[in-house]
């Protein structure tokens, strides 16, 4: 419906049409759709259901309004009629209920407004004027979808390394301070912090996109998506975990492609036996942040993790991004890591549990809690090089060991439990 990163054109459709249960809504309606220059008879009687029968056989108007007063279920009944509405479309509705929950919920759901009846003829004036200037806005998007799409995948060694925070941080940093319209897509669909971290609902988006793959295209998008900020979209999950996921990652590639279209750069907070469930969604991929922390277990999987996309997303450019990072009582040195994974790590993250204490309470991104601390302007830097992986053709150089021999050498890299001798002196 409402879609304000992809806004509609005119495209020949009627500028309003209004579905309404009542004569005295009726009456109070047509004086102020004809005194901003519509059409009277553009107001019918029949409510959502008639909407629905009506926008399935024809097209959607530029503003519709809908009167939701004998509606059982309105939120179900907003999805059937998502289903016939055209992208660009921007909806109102109105009804008796008087509940917030409902309300943000129809907000999420893609609803420009909710309008509480009995109403005045100032206050649906004012409403009809909104949704005309969201028709009316500049499409300054334009612009910027000239730009090449930047797709991510943030993929931590080890549960705990911090890499969903990235990933949102990531995001955040993207939309805010690069101005590029943005997806968040948080495949932990069971236990996923992507809603949790930016205060934020999850809502059913993921979850129907899963069940029902064919109904994935641009409206089901914008109508899923939960806004995060102006230019920052988020598409997460809070699955039952009595509910096991039952997919052959169908969705996860409609969806790749429906961001790609719709978002100048798509972030995947990807876990890691998604990556090994469904390999085909880092075939697009054009950087791969891999989230660790210098510890014995972590340097195993960085190793592995480096050889399975260096064989089966060669295309992406891979950052290898250390977290957490104390300046002592380290499991393993930076250089013997480094050592056995036979590259530079890109970037290190200090650790900040004050900023990561404080992100988590404000419901902000760590980027967006903590503006001024060491570790976010190593995320900047980290969004630097996300963004500048779309020109660099760079290929890192071939590894000169074989990946049993990566594995056979990490536990030299712990210290030595005996006391070294001290040399004799000359």
């Amino acid at each position: 419906m409402n879609a304000p990163w992809k806004p509609g054109s005119n495209n020949g459709r009627d500028p309003f049409a209004a579905f309404v249960c009542d004569e005295d809504t009726l009456d109070i309606l047509r004086p102020v759709v004809e005194e901003m220059g519509w059409a009277g008879d553009k107001c019918n009687m029949g409510g959502l259901r008639n909407a629905v029968q009506t926008l399935s056989v024809s097209a959607s108007p530029n503003i519709l309004l809908v009167d939701l007063s004998e509606s059982g279920d309105p939120l179900n009944d907003i999805n059937s009629l998502a289903e016939v509405c055209e992208p660009g479309t921007v909806v109102v509705a109105m009804g008796q209920v008087n509940d917030v929950r409902l309300y943000r919920d129809l907000i999420v759901s893609g609803l420009q407004d909710y309008l509480l009846k009995p109403f005045t003829p100032d206050q649906l004036r004012d409403v009809l004027a909104q949704a005309q200037a969201v028709i009316n806005a500049p499409k300054t998007e334009e612009s910027q979808s000239e730009k090449p799409h930047v797709s991510t995948a943030v993929i931590g060694t080890r549960g705990g390394v911090g890499a969903s925070t990235i990933a949102t941080s990531l995001a955040w940093l993207l939309s805010h301070d690069k101005e590029r319209l943005t997806a968040l897509l948080d495949l932990d669909v069971h236990f996923g912090t992507g809603a949790l971290s930016l205060d934020l609902e999850p809502g059913r988006g993921l979850t129907d996109a899963i069940d029902n793959p064919s109904r994935i295209d641009g409206l089901f998008i914008e109508r899923a998506m939960i806004k995060a900020n102006e230019k920052l979209s988020l598409l997460s999950a809070e699955a039952p975990i009595n509910s096991p996921m039952m997919t052959d990652g169908t969705a996860f590639f409609q969806l790749q492609e429906e961001f790609r279209a719709a978002f100048d750069c798509t972030v995947i907070d990807l876990p890691r036996d998604m990556l090994i469930n469904y390999p085909h969604l880092l075939g697009d991929v054009n950087a791969t942040v891999i989230t660790t922390e210098l510890t014995l277990a972590s340097a195993r999987d960085c190793i592995r993790l480096l050889s399975w996309l260096k064989s089966h997303a060669a295309q992406s450019k891979i950052y290898v991004v250390a977290n957490k990072v104390q300046t002592a009582n380290l499991e393993i040195s930076r250089q013997d890591f480094e050592n056995s994974i036979e590259r530079k790590i890109d970037i290190l993250i200090p650790y900040d549990i004050r900023t990561a204490a404080q992100s988590a309470k404000l419901g902000q991104a760590l980027v967006e809690a903590g503006k001024s601390s060491k570790a976010a302007a190593k995320i900047v830097e980290l969004t630097n090089l996300v963004l500048g992986s779309v020109e660099d053709s760079d290929e890192d150089g071939d590894d000169k060991r074989s990946f049993m021999g990566k594995l056979g050498e990490l536990k030299s890299l712990l210290p030595s439990k005996k006391v070294k001798e001290e040399a004799p002196k000359v």
